[in-house]
């Protein structure tokens, strides 16, 4: 590969481009184990695919959140490095696929110059916080969520306590009560809500933790009915000391927040949390979210259109999709773009031709669509018309017909069958057989190429996963079929219940059977109300008569947007990341860790470099517990077992106990002098450590 150099301003960002081309060539020259470089490529957001030597690229987008210069240069950087397509996420991520990973630190620097990161949205750290598409426009919101969602990200980009934890950490903000942006499925959530206190209105927020989607489904438990909003962060950071500490390390599968409060229970969880206070670079932490910067309004200047290219469909896009903001006489316009795939020359079309009639902030939605803000209602025609252009103009927008899907096994190794095939068979049922349901907002339907739940099957009315059956010595491909995800709202929901397996050529059939059922029946009940109160037994007879395998067709053993026959070919997911289990390994990684501590001693920031010397520790100690064959779990595990097989045993002297002298940093209000003092007590033992390995 030929060497790199970025000119960008920004030295943190450069030197974190720098450092990732510096691994790429190491890895190539074989210096770097592949399972350490995977666990520093998943960090910058360089992902795996399904074809091998190539990656996906994770753009983060805060919140959703991008300006229409940063909307041309993704599309830019797509046509030069991949493929010409944005795949727009259910994180509110924009992916790329199918680039060379020697390319990538060239292609990040590209991205920085519109300040575009894809820092930390891959691996085992805090991944994008999403939230509310209406957040700042919400007209039932109590306040704007925005600066709080992005003053977090701030806060914990690069932050060392999360950069290798032992799963992924997922963070939504809703706007209002009601949930719009399903803070019960997420590892912390955050609802807004507004208190009076001596007289004054606070802001502050509902906290939900530990929900989680995939195969094993858990909602989030409320800790606080109301958070002051100066506590969020700090009340974060300590959730994240936890974790990093108390999580699960060595299977994956168990590694969630979910799982460590499903395990010790909410109030010891709380306790631990508590625990943490004295330690955190802040007890509180103000956000002036009133200087936080609007977005830029356009000119307005004509682009106006006398009528619409198709007048009836006009009329229904505009009822579906355009909805009043909470400013006074603007307009919110959303676009349903299937399967969340759309060109770059799509892009910079919309981006070119509508940059006078809508808000330089455009969204990426939770449901794969786009937002455009603050529109006047005389220009929804002319917006109208521009999408027509482009085949973007489809009613309907977070309806029925609005399916959600994952890419499944068209890039990503974990797809059993294909998600977005089915998305789009999907789709035309409802647009041709069942239109009444394009003004039906209740009702969603989503699909994952897995049992992970990338498409958040797990809480839709009407769920698919991939799967797979035997029949006639073949394998065909399959969907699992689910009932009865519900938004409750204010965090509470309801988990879709597993009904049955089919053959997946029958979706289209499950979900005729599934509507009709529901029209004949619910006697104007809601389908959320109706399908719980039918239960999972009831949808298993109603659709058993579907999953026989007695009359397969060829056509059966072909996948949805497939032409050949269906095989099932599962690589190594990397949603993850890693776990390094090398002696040597980690006593480099402990090095590293010093050294870092001293960087961030140099910069005064105190509670850092206190924990980056709490992770050297951490890490030097598992490497001489792996030597003499200790399997190792969690951080706190380590500090045990290290008491008793090496400290209990005399083979480390100078400790009484090892995991109070490391749990001291817990102790200290962060500062010079007892920064100073835990580093030194880190390099200390470090040296110790390696000394010992040699042995």
């Amino acid at each position: 590969m030929q060497s790199f150099r970025t000119e960008l301003e920004n030295p943190l960002v450069e030197k974190d481009i720098l450092e990732l081309e510096r691994k790429i060539r190491a890895f190539k020259e074989g210096s770097i184990p592949e399972e350490k470089f995977r666990s520093l490529r998943l960090a910058r957001g360089v992902y795996g695919q399904r074809q091998p030597g190539v990656q996906m690229v994770r753009i983060k987008l805060p919140y959703g959140k991008m300006t229409l210069a940063q909307w041309k240069r993704i599309s830019d950087v797509s046509d030069e490095y991949s493929t010409g397509n944005l795949h727009l996420t259910t994180r509110q991520d924009i992916q790329i696929h199918f680039v060379s990973l020697d390319r990538t630190p060239e292609l990040w620097s590209e991205l920085e110059k519109d300040a575009i990161t894809i820092r930390e949205a891959c691996g085992n750290t805090v991944r994008n916080i999403t939230a509310s598409d209406m957040a700042g426009i919400d007209p039932e919101e109590p306040f704007d969520v925005t600066p709080y969602a992005h003053a977090m990200f701030e806060y914990f980009l690069r932050k060392p306590l999360c950069q290798e934890m032992g799963r992924k950490f997922k963070i939504a903000f809703s706007s209002s009560e009601k949930d719009t942006a399903l803070t019960f499925m997420h590892d912390l959530g955050a609802i807004p809500r507004i208190r009076v206190i001596d007289g004054k209105e606070v802001r502050g927020f509902k906290i939900l933790i530990a929900g989680g989607l995939g195969a094993q489904p858990h909602l989030a438990v409320a800790t606080h009915e109301f958070l002051e909003a100066s506590l969020l962060i700090p009340y974060q950071e300590a959730v994240l000391r936890v974790f990093d500490r108390h999580g699960e390390r060595n299977s994956r599968h168990k590694a969630r927040i979910k799982f460590l409060v499903q395990k010790i229970g909410i109030d010891a969880f709380n306790e631990l949390v508590a625990a943490e206070q004295l330690a955190l670079t802040y007890q509180e932490y103000p956000v002036n979210a009133d200087a936080f910067p609007e977005a830029a309004l356009p000119s307005y200047e004509g682009d106006t259109a006398a009528s619409p290219v198709d007048p009836l469909k006009y009329e229904l896009w505009q009822a579906t999709n355009v909805v009043p903001q909470k400013q006074e006489g603007f307009f919110a316009v959303y676009v349903r773009v299937p399967n969340g795939n759309i060109s770059s020359d799509t892009s910079r079309f919309l981006a070119e031709r509508l940059k006078n009639v809508i808000g330089d902030d455009v969204r990426v939605t939770i449901n794969q669509g786009l937002q455009f803000r603050f529109v006047k209602k005389e220009h929804l025609v002319y917006i109208y018309n521009t999408l027509a252009e482009v085949n973007l103009a489809a009613a309907g927008f977070g309806s029925v017909a609005d399916i959600t899907s994952c890419p499944g096994t068209d890039t990503c190794n974990l797809g059993i069958s294909n998600s977005t095939g089915t998305a789009l068979v999907l789709s035309e049922v409802i647009e041709e057989e069942f239109p009444e349901f394009l003004y039906n907002k209740e009702i969603a339907i989503k699909i994952s190429g897995c049992m992970n739940s990338c498409g958040q099957h797990g809480m839709a009315s009407i769920g698919f996963h991939g799967s797979s059956l035997k029949a006639k010595g073949l394998v065909l491909p399959a969907l699992q079929v689910l009932v009865g995800g519900a938004v409750l709202g204010s965090g509470e929901a309801r988990i879709a219940d597993k009904v049955i397996k089919v053959p997946s050529k029958r979706a289209p059939e499950v979900l005729r059977v599934v509507l009709n059922d529901y029209i004949s029946n619910a006697a104007g009940k809601s389908f959320a109300d109706y399908s719980f109160e039918k239960g999972d037994r009831y949808y298993y007879e109603l659709l058993k008569p579907l999953a026989g395998l007695e009359a397969l067709q060829d056509e059966d053993f072909i996948d949805w947007g497939q032409e050949q026959k269906f095989s099932t070919a599962i690589g190594v997911g990397e949603c993850a990341g890693v776990m390094i289990d090398l002696v040597a390994t980690l006593i480099l990684e402990a090095r590293e860790k010093l050294a870092l501590s001293e960087a961030t001693v140099a910069t005064q920031s105190w509670a850092d470099a206190i924990y980056h010397a709490y992770a050297a520790q951490v890490h030097a100690a598992k490497a001489l517990l792996l030597k003499e064959g200790v399997q190792c779990n969690t951080q706190a595990g380590i500090l045990k077992d290290f008491d008793t097989h090496f400290i209990a045993t005399g083979k480390i002297t100078g400790f009484t106990s090892f995991k109070e002298s490391v749990m001291r940093m817990n102790d200290h209000i962060p500062s010079e002098a007892f920064a100073a003092e835990y580093l030194q007590q880190a390099a200390s033992f470090v040296d110790q450590a390696e000394a010992y390995r040699t042995v």
